[in-house]
């Protein structure tokens, strides 16, 4: 039934290209995005510190209610991303402490939720990584619906089961897996430059020319 259904993932990115996924910051995979994904600037790193890479599995949920979230939990795999689409409502806490503690348990790489958490003192002296949009102590439902391996949407990032879900203290970010691979290799070159850009500026050799070149360029008029 639409609306209340578990599908099966059907396809998921591999370990490897995880691990690959590890050693790049978040800001430089945007960039080779070309700066135009993102989950919103709402959702939080909440935890203590520390990366989150992950096949996403995807859970859409009505506000308010946790029954899917609890089923994914219960589904998730060893190295998995738990991707919640809440409808942003912060009215009830989807997620606290016994959950993620059974999550943690459960080898589950991060939780994104789209809605609220509580016992957020616990989850910030943790380190798995806990990204969501805001806190209540209010408790939440289970009566469902709710949909379980389906595309979900946050902040305009769609999210597909199996997507590489990537996090770290400036947010989180969907990797779509028909493009993994090669947004990879952009944010590793990117990367790579940045190193190199930092040594300069170190050394005190950092080119600035283009500063001035752009100005020009554009016709802004600067006083003598």
């Amino acid at each position: 039934m639409i609306g209340f259904r578990i599908l099966k993932r059907r396809r998921q990115v591999d370990a490897e290209l995880v691990a690959r996924f590890r050693t790049v910051p978040v800001a430089n995979v945007s960039d080779s995005m070309s700066r135009m994904s993102a989950g919103g600037a709402s959702l939080r790193p909440l935890h203590r510190g520390g990366g989150m890479a992950g096949p996403a599995l995807t859970v859409k949920t009505r506000p308010g209610d946790n029954l899917m979230l609890h089923k994914a939990l219960d589904l998730a795999a060893p190295g998995d991303v738990i991707v919640v689409d809440g409808g942003g409502d912060l009215t009830n806490a989807l997620i606290g402490e016994l959950m993620i503690s059974h999550a943690r348990m459960r080898g589950v790489a991060g939780i994104v939720l789209n809605g609220a958490v509580r016992d957020c003192a616990w989850i910030r002296q943790n380190e798995l990584p806990i990204f969501a949009a805001g806190i209540s102590h209010r408790g939440p439902y289970k009566d469902g619906p709710g949909e379980i391996n389906v595309p979900i949407a946050i902040d305009g990032m769609v999210i597909e089961p199996g997507d590489l879900v990537i996090g770290d203290d400036d947010g989180f970010l969907s990797v779509p897996f028909d493009h993994a691979e090669e947004i990879y290799q952009a944010a590793s070159r990117k990367h790579a430059a940045e190193e190199k850009k930092m040594a300069a500026i170190e050394q005190g050799k950092d080119d600035r020319s283009w500063i001035d070149a752009t100005l020009a360029r554009l016709g802004c008029d600067i006083e003598p």
